[in-house]
């Protein structure tokens, strides 16, 4: 059964809709790309899906390890290569605004760098990941 339908909408966009929610998320071409840049690329979908597998996941150890991670943000830098056209870099700043000691650490890391999508990417796209923990 699928799980999304896409539609393409013209001028370069298109609208997916999540089946089992409805949830539906407008992609447009990029500016770079002969697009208007109105919504995301399809590119910055997967820069995006690295970020949110990673919280995903990072919320399931701290529910699982007794502690929060809430309030956690990412600022994600996706970075395109040429020749072929592609993602050469996603850059990732992981701000956790809490202060955690180096075990806690440890799982948060060992934890973001198991998503389901960070071993969905191609090897050749360099992921460059920092964590600021606040004190």
């Amino acid at each position: 059964m699928a799980t999304i339908k896409t539609r393409y909408l013209g001028d370069l966009r298109t609208e997916m809709t999540h089946l089992q929610s409805g949830s539906v998320v407008l992609t447009d071409a990029p500016t770079d790309n002969n697009g208007k840049g109105e919504a995301f690329s399809p590119t910055d979908l997967v820069a995006g899906a690295l970020g949110s597998c990673m919280l995903t996941i990072m919320g399931i150890a701290a529910r699982t390890h007794g502690f929060s991670i809430d309030g956690t943000t990412l600022e994600i830098t996706k970075i395109m290569s040429s020749e072929p056209r592609r993602i050469g870099e996603i850059v990732i700043n992981v701000n956790i605004p809490h202060d955690h000691d180096a075990k806690t650490r440890l799982i948060i890391e060992r934890a973001a760098a198991t998503c389901p999508v960070e071993h969905s990417l191609h090897p050749d796209i360099k992921r460059t990941v920092t964590f600021n923990y606040s004190k």
